[in-house]
């Protein structure tokens, strides 16, 4: 940073209450009052009326000899302005630097200390070291921009303003390589030592520091230029909403916006707004992951629904370049109880699903839309495995986000059986009803045969899912063996009974049981012995081919769902995309079949 170092004398001045003067063997004649603090001061022995011209003008109607007070209340930068000023006329020493330079200049303006009245008087000196000094550093320019905020309008009428951030602008337009100022970079992992150049996004930190207001006019001027990539501005961004904007993913569930003060949201609010509207328009310029955490402050500080839609349609475009972190964002809603913000996730996957419908769809497997849905349907599955675990989340909300793509976007389930097993293990007394609801997401004939397997000896599962998987079970070996005949309803529920018998030799009385199981499929003894005890029954109904739960009401439903998966066995035209749906509430509506 550059300095400036004017006069010689030491500093004499010193206060008396709120009384500020200089110690002279002279007495005093002048006595001006600049907001709280009064200063007793001389007209002529020093030269203050000759390098003032607004003194000059005030005193002119006075005698030499007669003391007069005059009030500065309005001098701009108050009075360690005009106390530099008086210092600078007094000959004492004061040092001049970019933090104390506007203010300074300011009230020498307001005081017209100018070349006109005195020769080289504190005007010129001033304005000589902005533009040698101040314009020719970076963090000088940065620190003058910033103390703009405290004087606006004389800043803009000055012009220095607008010269601070000229002068940033072209330093950011600097090739790297010809960077040779000293700037803040605190990435992790950047050693500057070895570093031949500065990094591309050298300038981002520093600007960071800016005021929203300042730091939109610097990014205004350099998207105008077009001569950096939208991803620097983004990183820019990015970095900008890091230094100023809370982080709701640190933040406890109970606390809301009204933790926080009305002045503190509102410059919050205005803060991300303004981000979100300097957004290059070009899909990457930022991050989904960055796009859903201002979706999330958006929602915990409450930004206008035009704001939110935006955020929400940006981040639908990125979204198969999402990761589960980047959707495990906390809920801070008042009225729910959920341990992250489902609803969220959904209004994104919700403006994905309509995007994606009118997008044009690709007749081969390696299309560019099959494989973006393909990886959303990914990582909403593996979402669904984290978020499955609050004990708080009803089945409906599981549901929704399953169902709220198309079976399409799913070449195998198992990673959907994987969420439903742990959302089971978690909510151990879920009703008959809501786990049959939950597992009629499942496609069994897209579950590997490991996961099959699994399923098979998972007692969490209703018992038409099980039977469920083992005719399609044996309906894909029977497929891959060649073999035409396929086994009889009695052999597929002999099969079921003989891997529960399996697992009761293996496993010893009482407690050993348990752990005898695998972790995932604990099933209680109370479950095993009905299913043993409806066996028969079961088996009479299966030769009859009325595959149903006993006790069930839904034995018509089930027995035409049984004849619909045989029928696609023979006519794979039928397994294609199922769903044909205009939004997601269409998705819901389902529950109730």
């Amino acid at each position: 940073m550059k300095f400036m170092k004017i006069g010689t004398r030491p500093d004499t001045f010193y206060t008396e209450e709120a009384t500020r003067t200089v110690a002279s063997d002279i007495p005093t004649d002048l006595i001006l009052r600049v907001n709280n603090i009064t200063y007793l001061l001389h007209k002529l022995q020093f030269p203050l009326l000759p390098k003032c011209g607004l003194l000059q003008q005030l005193c002119s109607g006075y005698d030499e000899s007669e003391s007069i007070t005059i009030d500065l209340h309005d001098i701009p930068g108050g009075e360690d302005a005009f106390e530099l000023c008086a210092k600078y006329c007094y000959g004492i020493t004061i040092n001049l630097s970019a933090h104390n330079f506007l203010p300074a200049l300011c009230a020498a303006k307001f005081l017209r200390m100018v070349e006109s009245v005195e020769k080289g008087n504190f005007v010129p000196k001033l304005e000589a070291f902005f533009n040698s000094c101040i314009l020719e550093g970076w963090k000088d320019s940065i620190i003058t921009l910033q103390t703009t905020s405290k004087l606006p309008e004389w800043s803009e009428n000055l012009g220095i303003a607008r010269k601070c951030i000229d002068s940033i602008v072209e330093k950011i337009l600097t090739p790297p390589p010809k960077v040779t100022w000293s700037y803040t970079y605190t990435r992790p992992g950047y050693d500057k030592k070895n570093r031949h150049s500065a990094p591309r996004d050298w300038w981002t930190e520093d600007i960071s520091d800016l005021e929203i207001d300042l730091f939109r006019c610097i990014i205004i001027t350099i998207r105008a230029t077009n001569m950096l990539p939208p991803q620097l501005i983004g990183e820019a961004l990015h970095v900008h909403a890091s230094r100023w904007l809370p982080d709701t993913t640190r933040m406890k569930a109970t606390e809301g916006s009204a933790s926080q003060s009305r002045e503190l949201t509102e410059r919050n609010r205005r803060i991300l707004e303004n981000i979100v509207s300097m957004v290059p328009s070009d899909r990457g310029s930022v991050s989904v992951g960055f796009l859903l955490r201002l979706l999330s402050i958006g929602n915990f500080i409450g930004v206008s629904s035009a704001t939110r839609t935006e955020l929400i349609r940006r981040s639908s475009q990125q979204l198969d370049e999402a990761t589960v972190n980047d959707l495990l964002l906390p809920s801070h809603s008042p009225s729910s109880e959920y341990l992250y913000d489902i609803e969220l996730v959904s209004a994104v996957l919700e403006s994905y699903w309509a995007l994606w419908r009118r997008q044009p769809k690709g007749k081969d497997e390696n299309s560019q839309t099959l494989r973006s849905i393909r990886k959303v349907a990914k990582v909403i599955d593996l979402y669904l495995q984290v978020v499955s675990k609050d004990a708080n989340l009803p089945v409906s909300k599981v549901v929704a986000l399953a169902e709220a793509l198309p079976d399409i976007a799913r070449s195998e389930h198992d990673d959907l059986y994987k969420a439903i097993n742990t959302y089971l293990k978690e909510h151990p007394d879920l009703e008959k009803a809501e786990k049959k609801r939950l597992c009629r997401v499942l496609d069994c004939q897209k579950l590997s045969p490991e996961v099959r397997a699994h399923a098979v000896k998972n007692e969490r599962l209703p018992l038409r899912t099980v039977v469920q998987v083992l005719f399609f079970d044996q309906e894909k070996s029977s497929k891959e063996s060649n073999a035409p005949q396929k086994l009889s309803p009695r052999e597929i529920l002999s099969r079921g009974k003989q891997s529960m018998s399996i697992r009761e030799d293996q496993c010893p009385q009482g407690e050993g049981r348990a752990k005898a199981n695998p972790p995932l499929s604990s099933m209680n003894n109370r479950d095993h012995e009905k299913m043993k005890r409806l066996a028969p029954e079961f088996e009479r109904k299966l030769t009859v081919g009325e595959i149903e739960e006993v006790g069930s009401t839904r034995g018509k439903e089930i027995n035409a769902e049984r004849h619909t998966m045989r029928r696609q066995r023979y006519d794979p035209s039928e397994n294609t995309d199922k769903r044909s749906r205009s939004d997601h509430s269409s998705a819901k509506g389902r529950d109730g079949r």
